[in-house]
């Protein structure tokens, strides 16, 4: 038992190790050469566009932060199982998340400019930059996780509601770290939508305008909205990623803590249900610490192998490690839950969590194959445009449909197959060991848009040739871990989800949802209609964005004289402002939705129906997420298809860059856009949102 206690501290710990490993990969970024005074002109455009919004977002948030927290005070103020220090989780909870977001966004902007100046040495270096900047954020976001979670567990447990004095005080511990889970949630869900409407409204502008009507380039720096587009690849894919995995990854282990209680409390007080999600998650920061380390090319190899070979390794040293602390941390005879006669072992704890690591690694892979360059069913859509713009999109929502079953259906089965071994604790271990090399999978996703910004770059300040196409096949490496990263970010929030739920039936006291009960079935109607109604919000707003946007780049270009000729410059400021402003009007009533309607459903409803919603939300998101997800990755691929050397169609015709199979392509990416980084990622997080929701509330609407 002393043993198990004291491995508690391992996750602030590992926490701690890895904001020194963050702040060492930080400290090597910023020493690398940034190239001419150019690049470093175009670079502190970019930067100053990304902190500036981030600035304005967090202004916002800080307002919304207060006035929830003061909201948990005062309704936990007193009650069995309840403390007003919920409200302090939630605060350390939301600010640990944005600071994650912008650590990890300092860094990536500081190494988009020196990836360029290292394309121009060899590729091999280019990507050690890159993904040296993509690691920060991960992490940084583990790393804050482990250590506020793992902090505050110490705090509670041992001062504030000392155990030792009360067995009771463990439960209301738990409780109140509850908080911590929604604050990341909240800020979460914000960064998502926000970054997503800046980037979008700014890449459709770019696109229709720049490519589409006067033809130019990617990233040419006479298209107003690139700058814009350049910010927005950093507030939408680095910051808003990162607190999307940030709260699952918290969520997963505060799922797991609270369903530990129910085995805690019939085995004599053994802490080690409790505490072993923590620890996974601290053992899981040191695994993907030294995958980072295996993150190595040679001149002309291939970056993906690189990126799996880190990716891959972490996991693989996690499902070997997970059976260890299992059986280190787990009860030497097993134990049953209330209501249970079934024994479970570490062995079965252990299976369950190399289950949900399976399944990640499942979901990741097949999001990669149904969006990836130049593989089959991408190639079905770049073959459909050249019948024009119809078609193109007609392919992609059919193959976005197409691509829900795999993922869904391997979802389904890490779910039986970790209950069979572990029961509800199992399914939420499970999503627990999805997550717990989340610090590698981070840094593989955040540095596709470093790569990214590095090309933009590199066109902008009119590198040679040879630089240009380094950047690009790292872009390209960089477009399949984003759909990776995607599919990786819904399967996870489908098992947490799950975790989440479970955990509210336990605290809430219900014994199962009965759906032939008509407000249950009214809860499941309602909970899968929200994801519908959150998507049209966030598309309605990329779309009317987006109409600003382009209104804006046509003006310049007709009445900017030699703007066109390259003879005089655009007016970026103007664009960055038009999505800063967008983004930051539009992000409310969705965030605001999410966390409003589980309140007023579960008061006025009651638990049971109140679990319904969560049914209802959990299905109908997870499956829009997917298909809005894979049908943009595969229209963005598509797109991309036609811009090396041309795309040869089946009977053997080469469409090149430029061609109307080209701007059919173009035109079904823009309608990707918003599918893939607005709608479909900000889903993971509603879904996550109102079960953390359901879960801080459940002492107050609990079945007497």
């Amino acid at each position: 038992m002393d043993l198990v206690a004291n491995l508690v501290y391992v996750a602030p710990a590992a926490g701690v190790l890895a904001l020194l490993y963050a702040a060492w990969r930080a400290s090597w970024v910023s020493k690398q050469d940034p190239g001419n005074e150019e690049m470093t002109t175009i670079a502190t455009r970019i930067q100053e566009g990304a902190m500036a919004f981030l600035g304005a977002e967090y202004r916002y948030l800080a307002i919304f932060v207060v006035v929830i927290a003061g909201i948990l005070a005062v309704a936990n103020m007193s009650g069995e199982g309840r403390s007003w220090w919920i409200a302090v989780s939630f605060v350390i909870g939301a600010a640990a998340s944005g600071l994650a977001g912008y650590f990890g966004m300092r860094v990536a902007t500081n190494a988009n400019v020196r990836t360029t100046q290292a394309a121009t040495k060899g590729l091999a270096p280019a990507l050690q930059v890159a993904f040296s900047g993509g690691a920060v954020m991960g992490m940084c976001v583990v790393g804050l996780a482990a250590l506020g979670l793992g902090g505050l567990y110490i705090l509670y447990t041992t001062a504030i509601f000392p155990t030792a004095a009360s067995a009771g005080n463990l439960s209301i511990a738990l409780n109140v770290i509850t908080g911590f889970s929604m604050g990341a949630s909240s800020i979460a869900l914000f960064a998502r939508v926000g970054g997503g409407i800046y980037t979008k409204a700014a890449d459709v502008g770019a696109d229709l305008v720049g490519k589409v009507e006067a033809g130019l380039p990617e990233d040419d720096p006479r298209n107003p909205a690139v700058i814009a587009d350049n910010v927005g690849d950093n507030v939408g894919d680095v910051a808003g990623m990162g607190a999307d995995l940030f709260e699952s990854y918290v969520g997963a282990i505060v799922g797991a803590m609270v369903l530990g209680l129910g085995f805690t409390a019939v085995s004599g007080g053994h802490l080690g249900p409790i505490v072993l999600p923590m620890v996974i998650a601290g053992v899981g920061i040191i695994a993907s610490i030294l995958g980072t380390f295996f993150v190595r090319t040679k001149e002309g190899g291939n970056p993906q192998v690189a990126l799996d070979t880190g990716a891959f390794g972490a996991a693989g040293v996690m499902a070997a490690a997970t059976f260890g602390l299992a059986k280190v941390m787990w009860p030497e005879s097993g134990t049953t839950v209330a209501g249970s006669s079934e024994t479970i072992t570490w062995m079965d704890v252990g299976i369950a969590t190399v289950i949900g690591l399976g399944v990640g690694v499942a979901v990741g892979l097949i999001t990669s194959y149904y969006c990836s360059l130049g593989k089959g069913p991408v190639n079905g859509v770049a073959e459909q445009s050249k019948t024009g713009y119809a078609t193109n999109i007609i392919a992609g929502l059919g193959l976005g449909m197409q691509s829900t079953a795999l993922p869904i259906l391997f979802i389904a089965a890490g779910v039986v197959g970790a209950a069979y071994f572990a029961g509800l604790y199992g399914v939420a271990i499970a999503a627990l060991g999805m997550l717990s090399t989340t610090g590698i999978q981070l840094a593989v996703d955040a540095y596709g848009p470093i790569a990214d910004n590095a090309g933009g770059i590199a066109e902008m300040s009119h590198q040679k040739p040879e630089v240009r196409e380094r950047t690009d096949k790292l872009d390209a490496v960089g477009n399949t871990t984003a759909a990776i990263g995607k599919g990786f970010a819904i399967g996870s929030a489908a098992m947490t989800a799950l975790a989440l739920f479970a955990a509210f039936v336990q605290q809430t006291g219900i014994t199962g949802i009965d759906i032939s009960d008509p407000k249950v079935m009214a809860g499941i109607f309602i909970g899968g209609m929200l994801p519908y109604l959150f998507s049209s919000m966030a598309m309605n707003a990329v779309g009317e964005a987006a109409m600003d946007m382009i209104e804006e780049v046509r003006r310049q270009f007709r009445e900017i004289e030699g703007l066109l000729e390259g003879k005089a410059a655009p007016d970026t400021a103007r664009c960055v402002d038009i999505s800063t402003k967008a983004a930051l009007r539009r992000m409310i009533l969705p965030g605001a939705m999410a966390i409003i309607t589980p309140v007023v459903i579960g008061f006025t409803m009651g638990a049971e129906a109140l679990g319904g919603l969560l049914a209802g939300v959990t299905v109908s998101g997870v499956l829009l997420a997917l298909f809005m997800s894979n049908a943009g990755g595969a229209w963005d691929n598509a797109k991309k298809s036609f811009e090396g050397g041309g795309f040869k169609m089946k009977n053997g015709e080469v469409h090149e860059k430029g061609s109307e199979a080209h701007k059919a392509a173009v035109v079904g990416d823009t309608v990707g856009d918003p599918f893939k980084d607005t709608a479909g990622p900000s889903l993971n997080i509603l879904v996550k949102l109102m079960s953390v929701v359901a879960l801080v509330i459940a002492p107050l609407i609990a079945v007497s």
